[in-house]
């Protein structure tokens, strides 16, 4: 039983994403918790890249019903990921995080939220230790809609409108914290599912609920005046189906970017905070309540923007009282152009991690 979950294990290390063992073995605890050894076997059969359940019945020599019956099952599990492209189900592997763990939304316990805990901090040197970054975040629409070059990767809003169905979840961060006794008040239905196929969750829905594009798009809103942080996964400026709605106090991802040596965990926008002196009040909204990096700082009397550690999501400027900051375009030289499709994004993160 134990060398199943250490190929498991294996095989999710060989992912861009990374998945490294322990000395403790927290990892296998983890894996042990999810899948049972039918599941784990199950998994290591399937591809990266989707395919129906008949093409994996083929594959495997297997009956179609029970294939699909088992994946299906797997995919209510959240033990695999799954997509609905070209008016059929399909199934792939996926990696622990973004993928895995955020599946066992419906799953969660205090056991899981333990182990996943400990393991964190290993997990995060191999997933923001390589480049290109896994996320990506996108500055708030309403304040740089007037750009005219923000490109659509940029633009939370513009993702949305060319997409076609629409799923909402609870945010597993927030889940995760309350569960630890340590939850806050933001809102806590906010990762958002999209996709280019009509009727994409039609087939089951793991978690959450299916949603129009304007509630989808209403939410967008709350959660910038609830002052949370879009960010998109993946990293790409095709192919993307999530923007989660992160809070510092909770987000496994922020809090990576700033406790942790992880600084390819999330790609900052093309946008920084810029501070105005003459107006602005000195009211410490901004650096106090608002920022969720500490980007803002307070250097002899007056407030500034620390360009290090300011991510641009533009968090700061909805409260400011005298409207004295803004969301500059970073200069060219200094803007990042993400990878093109998850494809690219596969091979430059394996490339970066040395894998074969």
């Amino acid at each position: 039983m134990t060398d199943i979950f250490k190929q498991l294990a294996q095989t999710l290390d060989q992912m861009p994403e990374g998945f490294p063992a322990t000395e403790s073995g927290v990892e296998i605890k983890i894996l042990k918790k999810i899948y049972s050894v039918e599941a784990a076997e199950m998994f290591l059969n399937l591809k990266r890249l989707p395919e129906t359940a008949e093409e994996v019945a083929e594959r495997l020599g297997k009956p179609v019903d029970e294939t699909r019956e088992m994946l299906d099952d797997m995919a209510i599990k959240g033990q695999l990921a799954n997509n609905r492209s070209r008016g059929q189900q399909r199934y792939m592997t996926a990696p622990f995080v973004p993928g895995i763990y955020e599946y066992q939304i419906n799953r969660l316990d205090r056991e899981l939220v333990d182990l996943v805990e400990a393991y964190f901090p290993f997990l995060n040197r191999t997933l923001g230790g390589f480049a290109p970054s896994v996320g990506r975040i996108l500055p708030i629409h309403e304040i740089v809609k007037s750009e005219s070059s923000v490109q659509p990767y940029d633009d939370v809003r513009e993702l949305l409108e060319v997409a076609k169905s629409f799923k909402i979840l609870d945010c597993i961060c927030r889940k995760e914290k309350a569960i630890l006794g340590e939850g806050c008040n933001h809102i806590l239905e906010a990762c958002l599912n999209f996709s280019s196929e009509e009727n994409a969750y039609d087939h089951f829905i793991l978690a959450g609920r299916v949603i129009d594009k304007e509630e989808a798009l209403e939410i967008i809103e709350k959660s910038a005046e609830d002052g949370l942080v879009h960010n998109l996964v993946y990293n790409v400026k095709e192919g993307y189906g999530a923007v989660c709605n992160c809070c510092s106090c909770c987000c496994g991802l922020l809090k990576a970017a700033k406790e942790y040596n992880a600084p390819f965990i999330i790609a900052k926008s093309n946008f920084i905070a810029t501070i105005n002196q003459d107006d602005c009040s000195v009211c410490g909204t901004c650096a106090e309540e608002r920022c969720p990096m500490d980007a803002i700082i307070m250097t002899d009397g007056t407030y500034f923007v620390n360009s290090e550690t300011c991510i641009g999501c533009g968090v700061c400027i909805i409260d400011c009282p005298t409207e004295s900051i803004t969301l500059k375009l970073k200069p060219e030289a200094d803007q990042e152009s993400p990878p093109t499709t998850m494809v690219d994004w596969f091979e430059e993160r394996r490339t970066s991690r040395g894998l074969s």
